[in-house]
């Protein structure tokens, strides 16, 4: 893996809140919460900040500490079914806010994708049966296993209002019989060593509950209301976040990634603009972060670092961070240094 892309691992994209209910979950089985956080750069503090995120290695160091404390391999599996809709956010709410049964797993998978962007997911459906995918695009390594799972679990969870029958499979084997996986989702079935990882589930054919006993409708339905056009926009806002990460230099201009995209740059714009956000800030944003890493972590020159975050020279480019942080490039390598 490249410099650049090893800088992508450092940059905070998943909400500390999910680090947050794991902890927690796996404390429920006996294990420290000191003995998980130890050595990975997760604090305390991080857990309990509601803006607080985790970069991608963070997030496999957690993991990596967690797989091998779980006595159950079923365990990544029950977590998931945890994540409810609730537990992923506000977007989460939302997507319980349609009556379309169809339109309800196609932003399920939106928002998934969207809001834990640690594995890709691929929607495909024929009549009324869908199918999901997962999609490793990080390289995961031994921990895509649990990452796979967590996954599977979650989607089980928020999916089973519109979908009762399941049919799980995992690229990678398992040691327990099928009957004690189906323990966890009965009624499903389960299948290990297969070409890919995928569930495929059939819609039920009914509305969605509205009567009291279905609460976190009712709150979705009161608190949260987004519609096709903002799930289009954050479908977008992460394409676009993933291509500016993949190269944050001089070619990575509205009407390059517009072109990747195919679609017209006043088309992207508006996407953006429809999330709350622009291109110039999306990149900032990624700049800035790839930029403080280059100082903090690295020896590379100034110059250097400018011209792979596509400025012209060191000049812009120390104005730009000090716009973005209050602070000159060479402040923060000088503090970096002193601390090491």
């Amino acid at each position: 893996m490249d410099t650049l892309n090893n800088l992508a691992l450092e940059v905070p994209i998943v909400s500390a809140r999910y680090a947050y209910r794991f902890i927690r979950f796996m404390e429920s089985r006996g294990v420290k919460r000191h003995t998980i956080l130890e050595d990975t750069g997760v604090t305390e503090d991080m857990l309990e900040s509601p803006e607080a995120s985790l970069s991608m290695n963070q997030v496999l160091a957690v993991l990596g500490k967690a797989d091998w404390l779980m006595t159950d391999e079923r365990a990544a599996f029950e977590f998931g079914q945890q994540l409810d809709l609730p537990s992923h956010g506000l977007l989460g709410f939302a997507v319980l806010g349609q009556e379309n049964p169809r339109r309800l797993i196609s932003m399920i998978v939106q928002y998934l994708r969207v809001g834990l962007p640690l594995m890709d997911m691929e929607l495909a459906s024929t009549g009324s049966t869908f199918r999901i995918r997962l999609i490793d695009t990080w390289g995961l390594g031994s921990l895509r296993p649990c990452l796979t799972k967590i996954y599977m679990g979650s989607i089980h969870r928020v999916s089973s209002q519109v979908c009762s029958h399941f049919n799980f499979q995992f690229d990678f084997p398992s040691v327990l019989p099928e009957e004690d996986w189906k323990r966890l989702a009965p009624g499903c079935e389960f299948a290990f060593d297969a070409n890919v990882s995928q569930v495929t589930m059939p819609l039920n054919g009914l509305p969605i509950r509205k009567d009291d006993a279905s609460l976190e409708f009712l709150v979705a339905r009161t608190r949260h209301d987004r519609n096709q056009q903002t799930l289009e926009a954050d479908e977008t806002v992460i394409k676009v976040r993933e291509l500016i990460m993949s190269q944050p230099g001089r070619p990575c201009t509205t009407e390059n990634i517009a072109r990747r995209l195919d679609i017209s740059p006043r088309t992207l714009r508006q996407h953006l603009a429809s999330a709350g956000t622009s291109f110039r800030e999306l990149r900032n944003d990624i700049r800035e972060s790839f930029a403080t890493l280059y100082l903090k972590d690295t020896n590379v020159p100034l110059e250097s670092i400018a011209e792979k975050l596509g400025f012209s020279d060191q000049a812009g480019f120390t104005k730009a961070y000090r716009s973005w942080t209050g602070h000159t490039p060479g402040d923060v390598r000088r503090k970096a240094r002193k601390k090491k």
